[in-house]
């Protein structure tokens, strides 16, 4: 049995992998999933990441999961677009030697606000980050939250200097801190791999560009025709089609534990701008 050519888009989520998916769908030879069993995965990268299990844990399940997904495929191509498998690249290029890995970035001050007024039901509410933060602090003591989605966010480690001040930290600054550091962990992460197995995107790029398209279809050795620009021309997993701009305490607060992510992924000469639906 010869498995599929996996890949993984990895982002740190409301940045087009739901778009990426859609788009993958729609093409011959590709079966593509959007956070492939996330129940596990999610709990799983948040525990890799604090250090509660070790490589050998997360390279087990992951056997389980996603490498067993691949062996069975019965297409050329297996994907899967998730912000979850960013604390997780290490594992996956070593279970997978041959697996390639896009790194999907966006204006994160479009992410922090598309999370905070989307979905902020669903990640780093206070209750549930108190709940995970009393679990990761003593979890011989105090028995981990379910795995549900809303729990299961990294909080800074004892290394990060921010971690003193993330218990202060309100809801949108605890996002920002996260598109921060979760581009941080792909980028060092990627780095580590050849250069071969990894292209850097930005969604504004895929939205505006055709050669940047072109050149996604191109890296994942898939067959590229002029109609899957269009397919990127407008935002996909829209629960509510509305866009808002950032306030100028959220701005502040943003730069002031992101900005140099920003800076870092090029988007200091951009401004804020606004997404028509």
């Amino acid at each position: 049995m010869k498995n599929s050519e996996a890949f993984f888009v990895v982002s740190s989520g409301r940045s087009g992998t739901a778009m990426l998916h859609k788009a993958f769908t729609a093409t011959d030879d590709v079966e593509m999933h959007h956070e492939y069993m996330v129940h596990i995965v999610q709990p799983l990268a948040v525990r890799r990441y604090l250090g509660l299990i070790d490589a050998d844990k997360a390279k087990r399940v992951l056997a389980e999961t996603h490498v067993a997904a691949i062996r069975y495929s019965e297409k050329l191509h297996w994907g899967d677009s998730s912000n979850k498998l960013s604390w997780l690249i290490p594992e996956l290029a070593e279970l997978l030697p041959q697996a390639k890995f896009v790194h999907l970035v966006r204006d994160g001050r479009k992410v922090a606000s598309s999370f905070f007024n989307k979905l902020g039901d669903e990640c780093y509410d206070d209750r549930s980050t108190s709940i995970l933060r009393a679990h990761a602090r003593d979890p011989l003591h105090v028995p981990p939250p379910p795995p549900e989605k809303k729990y299961w966010w990294p909080l800074p480690r004892q290394d990060d200097p921010l971690s003193a001040a993330f218990d202060s930290f309100d809801q949108f600054t605890r996002i920002a801190w996260h598109w921060g550091e979760i581009n941080r962990v792909i980028l060092a992460a990627l780095g580590a791999l050849p250069a071969s197995r990894s292209l850097f995107v930005r969604l504004e790029d895929l939205r505006n560009t055709p050669s940047a398209v072109r050149a996604l279809y191109d890296f994942l050795n898939l067959a590229y025709r002029d109609e899957h620009f269009a397919m990127f021309a407008r935002p996909h997993n829209v629960n509510r089609p509305e866009d808002r701009l950032l306030s100028d305490s959220q701005r502040e607060n943003f730069e002031r534990v992101a900005g140099f992510m920003r800076e870092r992924l090029g988007y200091t000469s951009s401004t804020e701008y606004v997404v028509n639906y």
